[in-house]
C-alpha cells in the first residue's frame, strides 16, 4: 500500500511540475506578445497602449499567480512555503494595483472622448455631413433652452 502512496505522490508531483512549467510559460509568452504588440501600436500613436499593456501585465500575471499557487502543491518544507507565500502575496498585490491602473485609464479614456466629442460635435468626423444640433439630457433642460 506505501508503494502505491509513493507512485501517486510520484505522480502527482511531476503533473503539478509540469503544469507549473506550462502555466509559467503562458504568463511569459502573454507578456511577450502584449509587450512586441504594444511597442508596435505605440510607435503608431495609439492612444489605448497603456490599457492594452497593462491589461497584458495582468493577464500574464494571472497566470504566473497560478502556477505559484499549484507549486504550493508540492512544497515539503516551511521555509520554501514562506518564499512561496511571499511571492504569491506579492503578486496578488502587483495584479491588484494593475487592475487599479485599467481602472483609471479606462475612466480617463472616456473622459478624453467625451472632452474631444463635445469639441468636434457628433458627426464631425464625418466630412460632408452637417453636424446636428444635440438633444438635451432631460426634459428640463429643453424648456429652460426654450425660454
Amino acid at each position: 500500500m506505501e508503494s502505491f502512496i509513493t507512485i501517486l505522490e510520484t505522480v502527482l508531483t511531476y503533473i503539478v511540475q509540469f503544469s507549473v512549467t506550462v502555466l509559467e510559460f503562458f504568463g511569459v509568452f502573454i507578456l511577450v506578445y502584449t509587450a512586441v504588440r504594444c511597442f508596435i501600436s505605440w510607435t503608431r500613436k495609439d492612444h489605448f497602449v497603456r490599457l492594452d499593456l497593462a491589461q497584458g501585465i495582468a493577464l500574464a500575471l494571472e497566470f504566473k499567480l497560478g502556477g505559484e499557487v499549484l507549486r504550493t502543491v508540492i512544497t515539503r518544507d516551511r521555509d520554501e512555503l514562506y518564499i512561496l507565500g511571499a511571492i504569491i502575496l506579492l503578486r496578488g498585490v502587483l495584479t491588484f494595483l494593475i487592475h487599479w491602473e485599467i481602472k483609471n485609464e479606462e475612466k480617463a479614456l472616456e473622459k478624453s472622448s467625451a472632452d474631444q466629442l463635445r469639441k468636434t460635435g457628433p458627426g464631425a468626423d464625418r466630412p460632408g455631413k452637417k453636424r446636428l444640433k444635440s438633444a438635451p439630457a432631460n426634459p428640463a433642460a429643453k424648456k429652460h433652452r426654450d425660454a
